[in-house]
């Protein structure tokens, strides 16, 4: 069709080459709107060719077939075909399970004998730091959903006050010019202040066409990356320079049959206003410094940092359910199965961020922040932690995990936390108060590291579980996994709950372990003691001082004589 118009004369030459260079503009300038597209066939890539080859051979042997009989027998058989394809593929998730297969293939695990240490215990869950954030801004601004990083030495949470998305108009127009920056450390989360950063971006998650983040970055990915790449959670640091940067985590497709998402890099947006010149760049190659995995090394800021995107890991804990093999986690087997526990009333599922501490152990892991996962078995009703997964935040391609179903510990897993909680306060309104975001804390006390799970009490509002009402003292309990014992602590003390753990457990672990005493106050020295004996004993009564005195003048009356 094409051919024959263009054959007609001069007129419509001219117009095939101007509507062709108009497609192709449009092709280049939207390429951010149509990649989705792209990643699909992508990761469908070997179920949509194996299906264009059944479709193509099947109709073409149904068009040389001249028997209404034989041509219902072939269409009768591609019905078929595409119906295993879906029950098998969809409804039972098997694409999903070789996907899942891939990913543990090609993960570089790593078992370790000792649990580290956590350090820098973050006293807020993610949830009431969003809801307190929404508290300290107005109608117009809108906040980032926070994420832990590492701000120089401090773990802080970081999020952006952007432009509201329930009006266009300022996501059009609008810059993103302040940042929250908030201790994780501190029972009293300020908003204000020192912790609200002034900083520009024109570039922002909520802004609109190519001063989105993610059209921005797509824009940026070459004509491969636009088929393997696909950005993630959007994370708010300070580079090595001191200056804020927005680092957008990149998820790549590996694989051909069954292809799987792992760590892609990140890409770095860098603070400032937006004129007309980087108008132009937007439009035409996206905003942002791409750095691969291998190069992270090279930039300080991002390691030991929390960039992986959530997707990946949580993936890569999952596949851990294939330890015992590839037929395991199927439904006549599940011996050794395993599975990422939810929380139905916790809106912030695992992984949780937590800052650990290996440097007493015998791997060659860093310290930092590092995604956790608790597995527990595959059924419902049962709770036990089988492993603790230690993923690196910034991508390092490691994962470190604890068998404690080898080991025979017995500890109690998450999910079984809440209902611990409950049980220890039933003074308790729990029908608007739930426990939520049991991360672990597990810390040297009474000889031996203790594996415990801190969980933070959260009012909901409206009864809707995604309306947290965040408290600057939120209530805290400790939860020993192994004695299943619950331990209220003081929120505004943290230096002292190892202590208030020992308090409350200590003759259970001396009757049970046959520990020592730990945490002895410090005796008086002896020669102290004797001396405050010495001086009680020379005490007088005031009588005894009345006849001491009388006995005095009788003595001097019977000398003077």
């Amino acid at each position: 069709m094409i051919k024959s118009y263009w054959n007609k004369g001069a007129k419509q030459k001219r117009n095939t080459i101007i509507w062709a260079l108009v497609l192709l503009i449009l092709l280049f300038v939207l390429r951010d709107y149509y990649q989705p597209a792209l990643l699909f066939i992508r990761k469908f890539i070997f179920v949509i060719l194996l299906s264009v080859l059944v479709l193509f051979f099947g109709l073409r042997r149904f068009r040389k077939t001249a028997s209404t009989g034989g041509r219902l027998g072939i269409l009768g058989v591609l019905v078929v075909f595409f119906g295993i394809l879906y029950v098998i593929g969809w409804h039972y998730k098997m694409y999903d399970y070789m996907r899942t297969y891939n990913v543990f293939n090609n993960l570089n695990r790593v078992e370790i004998n000792e649990l580290p240490l956590t350090q820098n215990e973050r006293i807020q869950p993610l949830r009431n730091i969003f809801s307190m954030a929404n508290e300290s801004v107005g109608e117009t601004k809108d906040v980032s959903l926070p994420h832990l990083v590492r701000i120089g030495d401090e773990n802080k949470w970081t999020m952006a006050i952007q432009p509201t998305e329930k009006y266009v108009w300022q996501g059009i127009t609008d810059n993103t010019e302040e940042v929250f920056s908030v201790s994780s450390t501190t029972p009293f989360p300020r908003f204000s202040s020192e912790n609200r950063i002034p900083v520009t971006f024109s570039i922002g998650e909520s802004l609109k066409f190519s001063r989105n983040t993610y059209n921005a970055v797509v824009q940026r990915f070459n004509v491969l990356q636009l088929f393997t790449l696909e950005p993630s959670d959007t994370y708010y640091m300070k580079n090595d320079d001191g200056q804020w940067v927005q680092v957008v985590s990149l998820i790549k497709w590996k694989g051909f049959l069954f292809p799987y998402p792992s760590f892609g890099g990140v890409m770095i947006i860098d603070n400032g206003e937006h004129d007309f010149k980087d108008y132009l760049e937007r439009i035409a190659i996206g905003k942002g410094t791409y750095v691969s995995p291998e190069n992270m090394k090279n930039y300080p800021y991002l390691t030991r940092q929390n960039t992986l995107a959530e997707k990946v890991s949580r993936l890569q804990a999952e596949s851990l359910k294939f330890l015992g093999g590839f037929s395991d986690p199927l439904p006549w087997n599940m011996k050794t199965a395993v599975k990422i526990p939810d929380l139905p009333n916790d809106q912030n599922q695992q992984p949780f961020v937590t800052d650990f501490d290996f440097s007493d152990t015998d791997s060659d892991a860093y310290s930092g922040l590092y995604h956790w996962f608790g597995l527990e078995p595959v059924g419902d009703e049962r709770t036990s932690l089988t492993f603790s997964v230690f993923i690196p935040a910034d991508g390092t391609d490691k994962l470190y995990y604890y068998d404690h179903a080898a080991k025979k510990q017995g500890y109690a897993g998450v999910s079984a936390m809440p209902l611990k909680v409950i049980e220890s306060r039933k003074e308790f309104d729990w029908s608007v108060n739930k426990p939520v975001e049991f991360r672990p804390y597990i810390k040297d006390i009474a000889g031996r590291k203790r594996m415990f799970f801190l969980g933070t009490i959260s009012a909901i509002r409206d009864n809707e579980a995604e309306k947290f009402d965040g408290s600057a003292t939120p209530d805290l309990a400790l939860v020993d996994s192994e004695y299943r014992d619950v331990v209220w602590i003081d929120v505004k003390h943290p230096s002292r709950w190892d202590k208030s753990v020992y308090d409350q457990l200590g003759e259970a672990w001396r009757s049970s372990e046959g520990i020592g005493y730990y945490f002895a106050e410090e005796k008086t020295d002896d020669t102290d003691v004797i001396k405050t004996i010495g001086d009680s004993l020379s005490i007088k009564t005031e009588k005894e001082i009345q006849i001491e005195n009388l006995q005095k003048k009788i003595d001097s009356i019977k000398s003077a004589d």
